[in-house]
């Protein structure tokens, strides 16, 4: 198995596709990139911490690749805005993809390349060294699926969640 961690925004968006994509196996909602320890949800989201709302994924590299991961990253979010995702603002909202190799770095940076071809605007997001991990608190973990019918899950979450199955169909579980 392999790790990657990705942040576009709120982890619900993230994680709910990544649940979905064959040869993940494992996705987890948390923090990443910032000074405090221990952050909670509350000091993530009134950006004194500097943490990124992120999610670990395990995934099986003979199943799915770190590429294949990542194209579907550039994907379902927006990479060309600055610390936001929609209506979501903030530090804690950026795009960044937290390495743990030196092959995922090249991987990342080769990525990045092929979908600056493909977005009107440069693209902002961050290439960086994987950091202390922080689990986020249990009511985010699998948000999406246990809260479909709440407002942001109905109207922001779910919309990425079909882009991903119409847009990559063949990588469904």
């Amino acid at each position: 198995m392999e790790v990657g961690i990705l942040g576009g925004g709120c982890f619900w968006c993230i994680e709910a596709v990544f649940l979905e994509a064959r040869g993940v196996t494992r996705v987890e909602s948390g923090y990443m990139g910032g000074h405090a320890d221990q952050p909670t949800y509350e000091a993530v989201c009134n950006g004194t911490t500097g943490h990124a709302e992120v999610v670990r994924l395990e995934f099986d590299p003979s199943v799915i690749s770190y590429h294949d991961i990542l194209e579907i990253f550039f994907t379902i979010h927006d990479p060309t805005t600055l610390n936001r995702q929609g209506n979501d603002v903030g530090t804690q909202y950026r795009s960044v993809i937290f390495t743990t190799s030196p092959a995922q770095d090249t991987v990342a940076r080769t990525v990045m390349a092929e979908m600056a071809m493909v977005w009107d605007a440069p693209l902002v997001t961050q290439v960086l060294p994987q950091e202390t991990w922080y689990k986020a608190e249990d009511y985010h973990q699998n948000y999406f699926a246990q809260h479909p019918l709440q407002g942001y899950c109905a109207f922001v979450v779910a919309p990425k969640v079909s882009k991903f199955r119409a847009t990559f169909a063949e990588r469904l579980r």
